[in-house]
């Protein structure tokens, strides 16, 4: 296997630059993903499929999703290629490379990882803001006009949130200087769970239901439904921040409810 991926990465790097990998692959990369991993809840919740694992009863209409795909589109073009072209230099500096020997699986983990969790801190902390009533009202309100989310809404935001939370899921990676493989893992990585976040759905095979720490849907859901000052959960991934500093008893108010009336009728 390590044979198989190091030719892979032998071809790709003798074929194209580090520019254009880092850059333009990269950006490739996350359309790639992030389209082919959102779309499917768009049909799901079109032709009424799964409904029983659908968290919220309402659906968006066609025209509300139409809308959701042409922003995304518009921003990925104009915020984010961009940004990842800019950045670029910044990661180079910090120790950014894509030359053989691959990592090995021990670095590429432990730096995964650690990404993970530096991203949660940040973001919360960086979404508690978004949340005040001056920056919500001309920005933030941008992401939240979807209460009903769809694995697409996960990106669609204002430019300068998505420049400002994007610092976020970049810092780690900026700290660290890691090999291009492991940066394209981790982006891969944070796409599926922040379009899994904003799903809408809650299945039985969800993360969350494995993973003690890990909000997913029904978590993010909760977020998306309430008004802003009321709504809590401002993690991207797991739930110990929001735990940590109380955002998160309304959260644990309804489901101790719901748990409670479930037990009711059974």
């Amino acid at each position: 296997m390590a044979s198989i991926m190091e030719s892979g990465w032998l071809y790709l790097i003798t074929h194209f630059s580090d520019f254009q990998l880092a850059s333009m692959g990269s950006f490739l990369l996350h359309e790639s993903v992030f389209f082919l991993s959102g779309l499917p809840f768009i049909y799901l919740e079109r032709a009424g499929l799964l409904s029983k694992y659908k968290i919220q009863t309402k659906n968006n209409s066609p025209t509300a999703q139409e809308k959701c795909i042409i922003r995304l589109i518009l921003y990925h073009f104009s915020v984010n290629l961009p940004l990842m072209i800019v950045s670029y230099p910044v990661f180079r500096f910090m120790g950014m490379k894509s030359s053989l020997p691959l990592p090995s699986w021990k670095v590429v983990l432990s730096q995964i990882i650690f990404y993970f969790i530096l991203e949660d801190f940040v973001f919360y902390w960086g979404h508690r803001i978004l949340h005040t009533k001056w920056l919500y009202k001309h920005v933030h309100s941008v992401h939240h006009e979807y209460a009903t989310p769809f694995g697409l809404t996960s990106e669609y935001a204002h430019p300068a949130e998505i420049l400002f939370l994007g610092f976020a899921t970049i810092v780690g990676p900026a700290i660290t200087g890691p090999h291009l493989i492991t940066l394209w893992l981790w982006m891969v990585l944070r796409v599926l769970e922040t379009v899994e976040a904003h799903c809408g759905y809650h299945f039985p095979w969800s993360l969350s239901n494995f993973l003690p720490l890990y909000g997913g849907a029904d978590f993010h859901d909760y977020h998306h439904r309430l008004l802003y000052t009321k709504s809590g959960n401002y993690s991207s991934t797991f739930v110990h921040m929001d735990w940590i500093f109380g955002t998160d008893k309304g959260y644990r108010k309804l489901k101790a409810l719901k748990n409670k009336g479930d037990s009711k009728q059974t």
